[in-house]
């Protein structure tokens, strides 16, 4: 029996199966959309729990993640419109655990990553939502731009034209930042 069976037989162990199998995935994605810890948390443990309630609407079982990937994108719009994230500071160490790699790193190899790291993770929050969104969704999730245009419900030649304009923006604020580092 697969995992959507037993969610749909609303075994609470395909529940936990669910959350240890995506939990990081969507929890990355909504620390970059949210730039609050916290919030992303609760967040993703809503998706977890609409999902667990909602699991019926799921109509192609091996779109799962997609599904909560859609779940989580629409709970972050939320988020957005309710709160004043201008004002939220951002988390140095946010990206921590992420950091799977660094296992292999040496001390200095691994303060350059996590600064470098740290860097680009402000360079993204900096951006407008409709750039960070797909720019989080294209090279964050590896999305298809097909898939990204469905998900936010917009053309895929708005998708292309945001990723665009979002990487331009990107590559300036990285830009000026090594210039300010370099002083």
């Amino acid at each position: 029996m697969d995992l959507v069976d037993r969610l749909l037989n609303k075994e609470e162990a395909a529940l936990v199966e669910l959350m240890n199998q995506y939990g990081d995935y969507l929890l990355r994605t909504a620390l970059l959309f949210l730039k609050d810890q916290q919030v992303a948390e609760e967040t993703v443990q809503d998706v977890f729990i609409t999902a667990y309630e909602k699991i019926n609407q799921l109509t192609d079982s091996s779109k799962l993640k997609s599904w909560l990937t859609s779940i989580l994108v629409n709970r972050c719009r939320t988020e957005m419109r309710k709160r004043s994230w201008k004002q939220r500071l951002l988390s140095l160490n946010m990206f921590d655990f992420t950091q799977q790699d660094d296992l292999f790193l040496g001390p200095e190899e691994h303060l350059f990553a996590l600064a470098e790291n740290q860097h680009l993770t402000k360079a993204i929050h900096a951006l407008d939502y409709k750039y960070r969104e797909v720019i989080v969704l294209f090279y964050y999730n590896e999305m298809k731009i097909t898939d990204i245009a469905e998900f936010i419900q917009t053309k895929e030649n708005t998708v292309k034209s945001r990723l665009a304009r979002g990487r331009s923006l990107l590559k300036d604020s990285l830009m000026k930042g090594e210039d300010d580092r370099e002083r």
